[in-house]
């Protein structure tokens, strides 16, 4: 047999057992964009540009390990990043802010025109000044730029909202399943494999999304996947999303501090079966509603006062106590000095031999512009906080020795360590979560030797959880109050649980979401 009669034989065989040359192959145009934050409407703060994070082309993949050069995701397609921001919870986004980003994104995606699909990477809790719905309508703007042949896969917190414009405009959806959210990049990875896969496959959008909302409104503090029943609960989502022809499932406590029509519990299930899809959903919803009453805080909690009783007199260090009203990882000011006044108050700390007490933290920008005038070991007598949120308590009186000043890339990253009776407090430039141990230590602070620790969280983030000897939930005031009763919904759908304890069972029939522009 000639060489050349031998060439083709092969070419033949190996196309009659699938076998294709890869390099030959044209890898799909994926495009990635959104915008993430979680901001409470019962905050007199607003977010503006500066509070994000945006990070645009090449420096997107950063946010990404599974991105990274070599690795086998990023050399399933030719990857187009756009604009994605990024913000630590905070009040309303103003409209000009949320005009700016999704603007500048649109036009990013413009220039790389077509995609086969979209990773959409967002949080699903963002409220804006003058707009219901903001991923709803950030969805139907980029829909209007990338068209509805473009396979878009969604990424969102499990404390999102789902609306049915989101639902009805993207393809694919996953949700995180953990809270704290420790798989939060797994989730993400996860949402963009999907895309990839149906892509590769050929096989599209699927043909079935089952949407039902489910009339349960709770904090996070109540919903941890740490323990029961949110555990068991979403412990049943891999048993629906692991099913042939089903693609995901996924379940969203919701944000309960957001005073939007939009805002109650979700489940969604999206795949190429129709039974399996609507009754996978049905099953998850089902099982949410019927364990609704059970939910409990996370830890145990109490007043701030009989908080402060139980840290003083325990053994146990540090004794941990949550800052729960004004945290701003869940979208208070942060800026509330209402918990630290009343510290102050307390005798016990008045004194430098007092019970040590570690304070994170308290926004003070012209405290912190003084401090850095006095400098280290220097007595200062300033006021700090209240500037966003003085609705509880006026800007905090602070007078004591300056330990610790650590600048930051610009004036607003200074952290101030001033010591005050037997209270560490640190001040910032602009609010800052403390959730590791390096954020204290970098200070000069050491956590595990101090009596009392407070911090503005609610449920603790896994470093600190670990770290603690006891803690306690202080139920204080803030635009984050676990209270929800005492915020005062006013625009949310009613019935809702647990607003409305006595309620009907609401029907929790999965609603079949169109495919994507099949009805353009």
């Amino acid at each position: 047999m000639k060489k050349t009669g031998i060439g083709l034989f092969l070419v033949a065989l190996l196309a009659s057992c699938g076998v294709s040359n890869k390099a030959d192959k044209k890898l799909p145009r994926v495009a990635i964009a959104g915008l993430a934050i979680e901001s409470s409407t019962f905050s007199p703060a607003q977010s503006d540009v500066k509070a994000f994070r945006t990070r645009r082309g090449e420096d997107i993949y950063s946010y990404y390990p599974f991105m990274d050069a070599d690795s086998a995701t990023r050399k399933r397609a030719e990857y187009f990043p756009t604009l994605r921001g990024h913000a630590i919870p905070g009040g309303i986004v103003t409209r000009e802010t949320y005009d700016t980003l999704v603007n500048e994104t649109l036009t990013l995606l413009k220039q790389n025109l077509p995609y086969d699909g979209l990773f959409f990477d967002i949080h699903g809790a963002m409220s804006v000044v003058g707009l219901d719905d903001p991923e709803g309508d950030f969805i139907e703007k980029v829909r209007e730029v990338v068209g509805y042949d473009c396979i878009i896969s969604t990424s969102m917190d499990l404390h999102g909202n789902v609306s049915w414009r989101l639902a009805e405009n993207t393809d694919l959806m996953t949700c995180y399943r953990m809270a704290p959210h420790e798989d939060a990049l797994e989730s993400k990875k996860r949402a963009l494999v999907h895309l990839l896969d149906r892509l590769e496959s050929g096989k599209g959008k699927p043909a079935y999304k089952a949407w039902i909302p489910v009339p349960i409104l709770l904090p996070g503090e109540k919903t941890s996947t740490r323990i029961e029943p949110g555990k068991s609960l979403y412990a049943k989502v891999p048993s629906i999303a692991d099913q042939d022809c089903v693609i995901d499932a996924a379940i969203w406590v919701g944000y309960a501090w957001a005073d939007e029509p939009r805002n109650r519990a979700y489940v969604m299930v999206t795949g190429d079966d129709k039974q399996k899809v609507s009754e996978g959903a049905e099953f998850l919803a089902k099982a949410f509603w019927d364990v609704r009453d059970q939910f409990e805080f996370v830890a145990p909690v109490a007043t701030l006062e009989e908080s402060l009783d139980m840290a003083v007199k325990s053994q146990k260090k540090p004794f941990v106590i949550s800052d729960t009203g004004d945290n701003p990882t869940a979208g208070g000011a942060g800026d509330v000095t209402w918990t630290l006044t009343e510290i102050l108050k307390r005798p016990e700390f008045k004194k430098a031999n007092g019970p040590h007490l570690i304070y994170a933290s308290i926004p003070g920008p012209d405290f912190v512009a003084k401090a850095l005038k006095i400098g280290e070991g220097g007595k200062i007598d300033a006021v700090a906080g209240a500037k966003v949120d003085s609705r509880y308590a006026p800007p905090v009186r602070l007078k004591g020795t300056i330990k610790k000043i650590v600048e930051g890339d610009k004036n607003a990253d200074v952290e101030v360590v001033v010591r005050v009776g037997s209270v560490d407090v640190i001040v910032t430039g602009r609010r800052k979560p403390y959730h590791y141990e390096k954020d204290f230590t970098n200070l000069g602070l050491y956590p595990r030797e101090a009596d009392i620790v407070v911090v503005k969280i609610g449920y603790l983030v896994p470093e600190l959880y670990n770290m603690r000897g006891d803690w306690i939930m202080a139920l204080t005031p803030g635009g984050v109050d676990q209270d929800l009763e005492r915020l005062g919904h006013k625009r949310i759908h009613r019935p809702m649980y647990p607003l409305d304890k006595d309620m009907d069972d609401p029907d929790l029939s999965a609603q079949l979401v169109p495919v994507s522009g099949s009805e353009k």
